[in-house]
């Protein structure tokens, strides 16, 4: 590997001026500002939730966010991944010689607070960029160059990102698989018995209706990196597109589709998000028919009417479950998403969840599309029709 990552620091995301991102992660999902930044017409605001934490870039300056790269991409998006490496001068230049592409090489920034060192790095998922960051001696608030900003405690909701999701191209996975472990560490985690790292996790959707393939990563060993998840279509017979062919036209190409935050009470962090005004999936109502579901919810300490009306998606067995709840979109584009998740044992990411979500999001996506046949609405405001407020 030529740049063993050891933790992930923080997810920038990129939005015009005006875009709420920033005001809704705080309304809806309780983030709590952390620090600032204004400067070079970049407006840049770091919030956390626990150890989850999300820079928002706001503008589009002459020159490059702090920390970061302006993608230019016309799309509001996640758009970078901010990883802590021991070196990150050396980092660069291992990755340069692997043929990597190094669009900010290593900078130094410095304040009172002490100094850190970056450099950005081009991955092959689309618009996702890499940040590589090195903050030995640095005692401040977030990162150098960056103001605290004072907040109240909040609800403390989440504790940290369990897992992120990109939407790759079709047959992609394999190669993605290999230049996160060639380049940065990262290893093949089964989520099946006898899992072929090839072709990963495939959940068909049906005969003929396609479905999804997930290839899962691990970080280096003793690191504290999310788990890293590559989610792909696979071929069907059927026209249409599927959330994930959706997702790479509406994002113009692959990227960072969903991210999930971990919660120590998924009950407490769903009444949290729905009251404060966030929208949530609906999963198929006969998710909760499924034979043998009502005892597998009660097996694992639930009440099965009360996860009906939130909506939570429970797998597991032999006393390891998982508990799931997406929401809708956080874009107009109707792109990227968010996911709450609590884990009781489990380690994996449930093949019926995986199969209820798929079938969800079909449905919602129906539903998008009947909306556009409405006389009010063109193509670009389609998505906007049943996207959440944020």
């Amino acid at each position: 590997m030529a740049a063993p990552v050891r933790r992930l620091c923080h997810i920038a995301f990129h939005v015009p001026v005006g875009l709420p991102l920033a005001r809704d992660l705080q309304r809806l999902f309780g983030f709590q500002p952390w620090a600032v930044r204004e400067a070079d017409c970049w407006r840049q605001l770091a919030l956390r939730s626990g150890d989850a934490v999300f820079l928002v870039n706001e503008g589009a300056g002459p020159g490059e966010p702090l920390y970061g790269l302006d993608p230019h991409h016309g799309i509001p998006s996640a758009t970078n991944l901010c990883f802590d490496v021991a070196d990150a001068g050396a980092a660069a230049r291992a990755l340069a010689a692997l043929g990597c592409s190094v669009p900010v090489p290593p900078v130094s920034v410095r304040d009172e607070q002490g100094a850190a060192t970056y450099a950005v790095v081009s991955s092959p998922a689309g618009n996702l960029s890499l940040t590589l960051l090195e903050r030995t001696g640095f005692s401040g608030p977030f990162l150098p160059g960056f103001s605290p900003v004072p907040s109240a405690p909040g609800p403390g909701w989440f504790s940290h990102v369990d897992h992120l999701t990109l939407a790759c191209n079709p047959s992609s996975s394999p190669k993605l698989m290999h230049w996160f472990h060639d380049c940065l560490g990262f290893h093949h985690l089964p989520l099946s018995p006898g899992e072929d790292p090839e072709l990963g996790l495939e959940v068909a959707a049906g005969s003929g209706l396609g479905g999804l393939r997930l290839t899962a990563l691990q970080g280096p060993d003793g690191s504290a990196v999310p788990t890293l998840v590559l989610a792909e279509s696979l071929p069907r017979a059927t026209s249409g597109q599927d959330q994930v062919e959706q997702f790479l036209v509406r994002n113009r190409g692959p990227g960072l589709q969903h991210v999930g935050l971990y919660t120590p009470s998924i009950k407490e962090a769903t009444e949290g998000v729905a009251g404060a005004g966030g929208q949530l999936l609906t999963p198929p109502k006969a998710y909760y028919q499924q034979p043998g579901k009502e005892e597998q919810i009660l097996a694992a300490g639930h009440e099965p009417n009360l996860l009906a009306q939130q909506g939570v998606l429970l797998d597991g067995d032999r006393g390891k479950f998982l508990l799931q709840v997406f929401t809708k979109s956080l874009f107009a584009e109707d792109t990227f998403f968010l996911e709450l998740i609590q884990r009781q044992g489990a380690t994996g990411f449930g093949e019926g969840n995986i199969r209820a979500l798929w079938q969800s999001m079909q449905e919602q996506a129906a539903r998008v599309q009947e909306a556009c046949k409405g006389p009010k609405l063109d193509a670009a405001g389609c998505p906007r029709a049943l996207q959440s407020s944020a």
